[in-house]
């Protein structure tokens, strides 16, 4: 009797998965077999497309060897001129333009290696993206295909011509035979879509998919405004004799926000050394791991108010001593379903480190809220361009920076560079600073803020950038209503466009993600 066969040995390993970041290097690669001439992905291209939308991006893995990839994004595709080029529907390749709440999946480019093709990788790609569809009941995949036979028949047809042969079956391309194939059907003919494909003479086939299991959403519509109301706390430092008197503090501001109906309610930096005004300790470092005492109450407080008072809190910040016995300056979003995020402080000033030994954070977060996506950057986080940048490449709408400044230069520092952060990423800004002072507590002697909500520069923004803004010193919050539909359409046609008119050819900002 022979031995039983091991069928292990026979089986080839074929799968469909998302791309991961460990997969890049080998994607570049195969782009540059696949489009000999063509200018292929960057890293930065791809490392985008996982940060933006990662659940979009798949390739096909035989073997242990990538052999395909497709990449894709989501549109309300009636917000782009039906003329678009593939720079304007990918924000030049880094699809940071991808709305998450988009109707369309637009799909920007698939890859098979010519030595696997007639393998049906395209048609497991295409199939990969149509399951993403129906699971996320979009209402339809478009598509801009290249057509790389046409240069053999530019003499003989017009495009149009030329494509009503292939869909007629008397000529075959490559591109557009698959897609049809597919289930796709023609919208229109694009000229100019792809600068580098000489093979398509330029031009572009708009495709269309159109999922039959789509029901439509009466949540989802295209908003003519989606204002976000902001409450800013100019909170006043002065001696107190117990955390029940905080707490009070606080629960006032709170309610005042909540009864204008507000979004977020806004705290300064370092408003809980408060609390050491009653820890009469003799030197700073020991304040501080004595303030370290309250970050459960701290924690325990805001969450009950955020859900009592159905707010988004922006809790300032608080120092934390962390199991590493380390020291961290850190701002809490307690939103207002009950869950918890944190924001580590980035870059320390001397005067943490001299007087408390604050340690630095090393990850820039963008959190969800029921208000879109959020950055917390502390105080002389703002100081810094590039975490802002990262930050609007992350998706965030709203960067509010808590801050404690001691002097007027110093404020101004935070102030001029959170409104050149609106400006430059347009993203609305707002700081919260602390007044008053606690002449008690050593390095917490003296305050000055003028706290405030800013916004880029445009026609459909404030005058002057600012939504609103405090009186300098003066204990008080400031209320005023963000914009993000406004937002949203700046960035696609305002009078300038700075996100989508950076020089990426010339320059980027590489971000080391330690979670990686």
């Amino acid at each position: 009797m022979s031995e039983e066969l091991d069928l292990k040995k026979f089986e080839k390993k074929m799968m469909i998965r998302n791309i991961e970041h460990k997969d890049i290097d080998d994607i570049i690669r195969l782009q540059e077999k696949c489009f000999p001439g063509m200018v292929p992905w960057k890293r930065e291209h791809l490392e985008s497309h996982l940060e933006q939308f990662p659940e979009g991006q798949f390739c096909a893995e035989f073997e242990g060897k990538i052999i395909g990839t497709c990449s894709s994004l989501l549109v309300n595709f009636d917000e782009y001129d039906d003329r678009h080029s593939w720079d304007d529907i990918t924000d030049n390749g880094y699809i940071t333009n991808h709305n998450p709440d988009g109707y369309n999946m637009y799909g920007i480019e698939v890859m098979v290696h010519p030595d696997y093709r007639r393998m049906k990788i395209g048609y497991r790609l295409y199939e990969a993206r149509k399951e993403l569809a129906r699971l996320l009941n979009l209402k339809s995949i478009i598509i801009g295909g290249r057509i790389p036979n046409y240069h053999k028949y530019a003499d003989e047809y017009t495009p149009r011509e030329y494509v009503e042969e292939v869909i007629h079956h008397k000529i075959y391309d490559p591109v557009l035979s698959f897609q049809l194939m597919n289930e796709f059907t023609l919208m229109r003919i694009n000229p100019n879509y792809l600068e580098d494909d000489l093979a398509s003479n330029k031009y572009a086939t708009l495709m269309e998919w159109n999922n039959v299991d789509y029901h439509p959403n009466s949540k989802r519509y295209f908003k003519t405004s989606f204002p976000v109301r902001i409450c800013v706390v100019q909170y006043q430092m002065k001696l107190i004799n117990s955390f029940e008197e905080f707490a009070t503090q606080v629960e006032y501001y709170t309610d005042v926000a909540s009864d204008a109906a507000a979004d977020f309610a806004v705290f300064p930096e370092l408003f809980t050394t408060q609390l050491m005004s009653f820890a009469h300790e003799k030197t700073p470092s020991l304040s501080i791991r004595r303030l370290t005492e309250f970050t459960e109450d701290y924690i325990n407080l805001f969450t009950e108010l955020a859900v009592k008072y159905n707010i988004n809190i922006i809790g300032g910040s608080h120092v934390v001593e962390e199991e590493d016995g380390d020291i961290y300056n850190i701002a809490y979003l307690f939103r207002r379903d009950g869950t918890i995020e944190k924001q580590y402080k980035i870059h320390i000033t001397p005067n943490e480190r001299k007087w408390w030994g604050i340690s630095p954070g090393d990850e820039v977060q963008v959190f969800d809220t029921d208000c879109g996506k959020i950055a917390i950057q502390i105080c002389y986080d703002i100081e810094f361009p590039e975490l802002a940048r990262i930050a609007t490449d992350k998706g965030a709408k709203i960067i509010f920076t808590p801050f404690c400044t001691e002097d007027r230069q110093g404020y101004l520092r935070v102030r001029y560079c959170a409104q050149a952060r609106a400006v430059e990423n347009q993203v609305y800004t707002v700081i919260s600073g602390t007044v008053g002072n606690l002449p008690q507590t050593e390095n917490m002697d003296i305050q000055y803020a003028q706290s405030a909500i800013f916004s880029p520069s445009d026609f459909e923004y404030a005058r002057d950038g600012i939504v609103g803004e405090c009186n300098p010193n003066i204990e008080m919050v400031v209320i005023g209503d963000v914009d993000l539909e406004i937002l949203r359409r700046q960035r696609q046609s305002g009078t300038v466009r700075q996100l989508r008119d950076r020089r990426r050819d010339l320059y980027y900002i590489n971000y080391n993600d330690v979670r990686k």
